[in-house]
């Protein structure tokens, strides 16, 4: 168990060039199988599930050269062998998932740990994986403590509705898609940043895609793939996260972003705390003049609202970084999660610090701001950014705070004390057995 101490109260100022996006980066490796060529990949994040993955890599006979010091991952599956009967894919990562497609296109079968799972954001079913793997012509079996899908032969083109906008599922569906020969066309599609990211690898690699970024993509597989050098793009969250944390401590932060395209209406979530956004030659900044405060809407009888919901819509992975804004800031907002039902329990925590949050259900909090906040030792949650939402609080407070499991973190952020550090942080882990 890994914990944040905390010595708050220092405004953050600084320049940050942030690592790439693990739910770019991890579906990408998955997708490497498809091919026996080599790849160079650029800019892979040294974070917990990268490792666990090129451990994978490795037990299947997989040629792996990586150099975490510049991010350069040298891959060739060429001599990669897969044994059903020996060779398992980790539950504790529910990326694992997507190694299924490409062990499927070339081995015929796939063996997974039953219960694949990530955070704790609620229930996280994997039944509209079962649904693409099936229509693609895969058997799925449970036997005892894992889940076997197995092919009689080659994967067959389909067209597919699905039931929500699931990211992993989209990118299992193109996975598929990829080997089987013929059109086949999903609709209700993800088509999050790092969805389109993964699509353009894959279109680096050979294959033919059609509506990436829209709710309908269409997929011309079965072709011989090849290989290449791809870099990735910085993490739009990470993006995120560092102009929040200069805002909430009344720094000056300046990120790396190549993608500002992606970022109006993060910009306008922004605008609605006080903090104006502003992109220029390839860099980020956050400006707050003066104190956090939540802007009245022109219907000033109704709260501010943050609405989280699968992209376009702002990005469910980002509300609690702006929950700590709200709480920190002076006025009123409500968050609204629209897609986890699990991940707003959190926010009881908050009140350690002297902050006032109100749940209204499972899905929905309001925020009183502006009260003054004292340090606090408080505990996280198995996700990502409520980790971080809860440092950023941390961060705002003058005196010493401990966020404790805070541990996720290096599930998405490499070097991320560091790169704190570096803007004037006091900040470290500390571990307990």
């Amino acid at each position: 168990m890994s914990n944040l101490i905390v010595h708050g109260g220092t405004p953050l100022r600084g320049r940050i060039t942030p690592s790439a996006n693990k739910n770019a980066v991890l579906p990408v490796l998955c997708a490497t199988l498809l091919t026996y060529e080599p790849l160079r990949l650029l800019g892979v994040p040294d974070i917990t599930d990268v490792r666990k993955i090129l451990d994978i890599f490795r037990l299947l006979g997989s040629e792996v050269q990586m150099d975490y010091a510049t991010g350069t991952l040298e891959l060739h599956h060429r001599e990669t062998v897969f044994d059903a009967a020996r060779h398992r894919l980790p539950e504790e990562m529910r990326s694992s998932i997507m190694l299924v497609p490409p062990l499927l296109a070339r081995f015929g079968v796939a063996r997974l740990e039953d219960n694949v799972k990530g955070c704790t954001l609620g229930v996280r079913e994997i039944d509209p994986h079962i649904d693409v793997f099936r229509q693609f012509g895969g058997l799925v079996e449970r036997s005892e403590g894992s889940l076997l899908v197995r092919c009689r032969g080659p994967l067959t083109p389909t067209d597919h509705w699905l039931d929500y906008a699931s990211v992993t599922t989209t990118e299992n569906f193109v996975l598929c898609a990829a080997s089987a020969s013929g059109v086949s066309t999903l609709t209700n599609a993800a088509s999050e940043p790092h969805v389109q990211e993964f699509c353009r690898f894959m279109q680096m690699i050979g294959v033919k895609i059609e509506g990436m970024g829209t709710s309908r993509v269409t997929v011309h597989g079965g072709g011989t793939l090849g290989g290449g050098e791809y870099r990735f793009d910085e993490d739009f969250h990470e993006i995120t996260t560092f102009l929040a944390l200069g805002a909430i401590t009344g720094g000056d932060v300046v990120v790396r972003n190549s993608a500002p395209e992606n970022f109006p209406l993060i910009d306008r979530t922004f605008a609605k705390f006080g903090v104006h956004i502003t992109h220029e030659n390839g860099w980020s900044r956050a400006d707050c003049p003066g104190a956090l405060k939540v802007q009245t809407p022109f219907t000033s009888n109704v709260l501010t609202k943050v609405e989280a919901a699968p992209w376009p819509y702002f990005p469910v992975d980002l509300l609690p970084i702006f929950v700590a804004l709200g709480v920190q800031a002076q006025g009123n907002a409500m968050f609204w999660n629209k897609v986890y039902d699990g991940a707003m329990g959190w926010t009881t925590e908050l009140s350690k610090f002297g902050a006032h949050v109100y749940q209204s259900d499972p899905h929905r909090i309001v925020s009183f701001g502006g009260s003054p906040l004292t340090p606090a030792v408080v505990e996280s949650p198995y996700i990502i950014r409520v980790a971080i939402a809860l440092f950023m609080v941390a961060a705002s407070v003058n005196g010493r705070s401990e966020i404790r499991n805070a541990t996720p973190i290096r599930r998405a952020h490499p070097g991320f004390v560091e790169n704190l550090r570096s803007l004037g942080a006091q900040v470290e882990w500390t571990s307990e057995e």
